[in-house]
């Protein structure tokens, strides 16, 4: 029986899907919400997946990247929509 990676991928897509539903959210709820907010914490996010002198585990590394990719998805959804209005 081989070790299967599936467990994996669907664990990052749902937490991938939880937190854009989040962060889009907060977006509608919190108009003071900023991309240099959303910078911050993604720069934040960057120093915690850097940071595993522990070892933090697989399931916790694929929550963070999945986190931290949600993070850069909106960043970028928020400058092409500021950049397409100008």
């Amino acid at each position: 029986m081989g070790f299967s990676t599936d467990w994996m991928k669907t664990s990052y897509q749902e937490n991938y899907e939880k937190e854009l539903r989040g962060l889009r959210r907060r977006l509608e709820s919190d108009p003071s919400c900023s991309v240099n907010d959303l910078e911050g914490t993604l720069k934040n996010l960057y120093i915690l997946e850097g940071s595993d002198w522990l070892g933090r585990g697989e399931p916790q590394s694929i929550t963070l990247s999945a986190t931290i990719a949600a993070y850069e998805t909106i960043i970028e959804e928020l400058k092409n929509l500021s950049q397409n209005k100008q």
